[in-house]
């Protein structure tokens, strides 16, 4: 046994920007030419396969596999991204299968520009891309029959994985993949028009279901290699802080310690197996150098963000006259509004193997920006990046957590500082406490109406760390702005003529990073929550304020009056259960909930009902739509009834499902999700659920009780009946 100490110069560790350029993430690839080194991978693995594009093979058995470049992580990219291409191939979907793709350009997410799944893109960057996948292989199979027959290709069809002649006459697939294989790929093949799709649309069962469910799917913690040593860390509680000391003698007592290295991040204890290294871990009596951190709480970080709301500098907007606009109006009013820091909570905690043999490296991890992580892997292991072999297993959820590079860079750190290969896991306690959070946030409102009723006025102040700063591979515009701390208020839907929406950047300390809908998750509560009591001081019905406001907004409409008609606005209900409305557009996607609540004499809130009117364009799979909507509102539900990371003498407070509860069964409302049907391109899906159900569920309260609720998680205490 014996302990190792990287020193961060001498790691000399570059920024995630830099890592992102070297890893090439700044080239867009759309098209479809197969990589070379992949094309031949491919042909070797068989002897007649045609592989046109980088997503497609079949072979002469008729097999159809799809390859996905996208990390599956529970919201059905396994099953859409085949679906999209299968549609245009007119495949037999019975004969296709999917597997997950190597790191390589050619399944960079168009929209990022990166091999990565993020930002409920992967449906909407690939809709076209994958389309013209699977049209491109068809026209060539159809090709390949025309000349065998001696026909006109026009006069031929397809169906069901088959060539179809006027008279009948069929061929498969796999009897036309020598042929077709020999043909130019067509640069513009043409696309289906929507009303002929036989598969998009439909609600077609999951690939990936059998595999979970007879536990033959692999997550990144299932990894095993030969000689494979475990590591559990001490991590420092808060960026910049400095580790002051460390009992490594105790923890190389414990029975199957085997090394104490020291990172920039932390100190690992590696182990023959977890409990040993956890127990490892946990005898090294760490003790941490906090700096300017030492007497942060909860209390100072609101202290700063108010302070933050009520001078914020950078302008988002500004309209009209806010001063003549309050002085002609029949009401004002001011609220301040406040969000915590939150954990990802991800089921499965941050892990990572990883194996550096020389100059090669290899890492089989749940990760969502597999390919940064090559270009990134690759500096922290001087090693090359077409060296750099990125496993990506199932995702245990990923909620945005997993596209942070940690816990792949520690394991590599620790794999080739110890000569073994190292299976990195945090804790739950590890995960809870390791930093990047969805930033804690608080807004200043004002607002008027007139004697109508009508909103004239609108100012927001809104005080937040910058999420666009923390990801080092964004820039934060000119004018100051973090796009992702205003988003969701700075482009609210609503007709007001006069506004100010400015932002101002505090960072009281805590790493913060992507969350689940990003900066709407906080946003949309602060301003559906605001938009409410502006309908109470006009004296208005919140659904009927709100339509009034959107009459040049038909999808925030469309959904807002879904909801409500589905919903039964305005209906009685039984006593003590009041109704409560939002709405929101957050990638691409438009969603209104209305929650049926009613709060208990002890305070604590039931939420028996949430009803929600989706418009999320043209759709894949509408069972996988409704599937994301109900968990988005669990995760979001879990949030406003519970969710708080709070920080006591510059350490988190927080460390398991105790103190960090998460929504239980018996509290599981029925929830009923409408998809509107569209003609629009493809929204995400995975997030947008999420924004509206806490501002939905507070305004019912406010409808049940009278008591307006400004600040999550809902305090149980403010609501609790004399």
């Amino acid at each position: 046994m014996d302990h190792t100490t990287l020193d961060a110069t001498a790691l000399n560790s570059p920024s995630r920007r830099r890592f992102l350029k070297t890893s090439g993430a700044a080239a867009l690839v759309v098209g479809f030419a197969l990589p070379t080194a992949t094309g031949r991978a491919l042909a070797a693995s068989t002897a007649a396969v045609f592989a046109p594009n980088a997503y497609l093979r079949i072979t002469p058995d008729n097999r159809v596999t799809v390859v996905c470049g996208s990390a599956e992580m529970g919201q059905g990219v396994l099953t859409a991204i085949p679906m999209l291409l299968a549609e245009e191939l007119d495949a037999d979907w019975s004969k296709v299968s999917v597997e997950q793709a190597p790191v390589d350009k050619a399944y960079n997410n168009p929209m990022f520009g990166m091999q990565a799944t993020g930002g409920s893109t992967t449906v909407r960057a690939h809709w076209e891309p994958l389309r013209k996948a699977g049209a491109a292989a068809r026209e060539m199979l159809v090709a390949a029959a025309a000349e065998r027959w001696k026909l006109d290709a026009s006069s031929l069809r397809t169906a069901n994985g088959q060539v179809i002649a006027p008279n009948g006459k069929k061929l498969s697939y796999g009897a036309l993949v020598a042929a077709a294989s020999a043909r130019a790929v067509p640069a513009n093949p043409t696309l289906k028009d929507s009303k002929d799709f036989k598969l998009l649309g439909k609600p077609l069962k999951r690939l990936d279901t059998p595999a979970k469910v007879n536990g033959t799917a692999k997550y990144g913690i299932d990894a095993q290699v030969p000689g494979l040593l475990v590591a559990v860390m001490a991590r420092a509680p808060l960026p910049g802080a400095k580790l002051a000391s460390a009992n490594e003698a105790k923890a190389k007592a414990v029975k199957g310690v085997r090394q104490v290295i020291t990172l920039p991040s932390g100190v690992a204890v590696l182990a023959d197996g977890y409990w040993a290294a956890k127990t490892g871990r946990d005898a090294l009596e760490v003790q941490w150098d906090l700096g300017a951190h030492a007497d942060l709480s909860s209390a100072k970080v609101s202290a700063m963000l108010t302070e933050g709301a009520d001078g914020a500098e950078s302008v988002a907007t500004d309209v009209g006259n806010l001063r003549d606009a309050a002085a002609n109006s029949a009401a004002t009013l001011d609220a301040l509004y406040e969000a915590p820091y939150l954990a990802h909570a991800c089921m499965e905690p941050m892990n990572c193997t990883a194996w550096v043999k020389g100059d090669e490296v290899e890492i089989w991890a749940g990760t969502q920006s597999q390919g940064p992580a090559q270009g990134i892997l690759a500096q922290v292991a001087q090693a090359t990046p077409a060296k750099v072999k990125i496993n990506t297993m199932m995702l245990g959820g990923g909620f945005g957590r997993r596209f942070a590079p940690d816990f792949a860079i520690d394991a590599t750190l620790l794999s080739k500082i110890s000569g073994k290969p190292v299976k990195l896991i945090y804790s739950r306690e590890d995960d809870m406490t390791a930093g990047f959070y969805r930033p804690a946030s608080v807004a200043r409102f004002s607002g008027a109406v007139d004697a109508q009723g009508k909103p004239t006025m609108l100012s927001v102040g809104v005080g937040s760390p910058s999420i666009m700063a923390a990801s080092g591979f964004m820039k934060i515009p000119d004018n100051g702005v973090d796009e992702l701390a205003m988003e969701g208020i700075a482009d609210h839907p609503y007709d007001i003529a006069n506004q100010r929406i400015a932002y101002g950047r505090r960072e009281p300390g805590p790493q913060v990073w992507f969350w689940r809908s990003v900066g709407h998750s906080q946003n949309i509560f602060f301003i559906e929550g605001f938009i409410d009591e502006m309908a109470a001081a006009a004296k208005k019905d919140p659904f009927e304020f709100r339509r009034g406001l959107l009459s040049q907004q038909p999808r925030y409409k469309g959904v807002l009056e879904a909801a409500a008609e589905k919903a039964g606005w305005g209906k009685p209900l039984p006593a003590g259960v009041a109704r409560g409305i939002a709405v929101a557009q957050s990638f691409g996607s438009y969603v209104a909930e209305v929650a049926e609540v009613s709060v208990g004499a002890d305070g604590v809130p039931k939420v028996h009902r949430v009803v929600a009117a989706v418009d999320c364009g043209m759709t894949v799979n509408p069972e996988i739509i409704r599937r994301q909507i109900e968990g988005a509102i669990v995760y979001g539900l879990s949030a406003a009834l519970y969710g708080k990371i709070t920080l006591k003498d510059g350490k988190v407070e927080q460390g398991n499902f105790h103190d960090y509860p998460i929504l239980r069964m018996n509290e599981m409302p029925k929830v009923e999700v409408h998809i509107l049907p569209s003609t629009e391109k493809p929204g995400g899906i995975g997030e947008p659920g999420t924004p509206p159900i806490a501002p939905a569920v507070v305004n019912a309260i406010y409808a049940a009780t009278g008591k307006r609720l400004r600040s999550l998680p809902i305090d149980a205490s403010a609501l609790k009946k004399a």
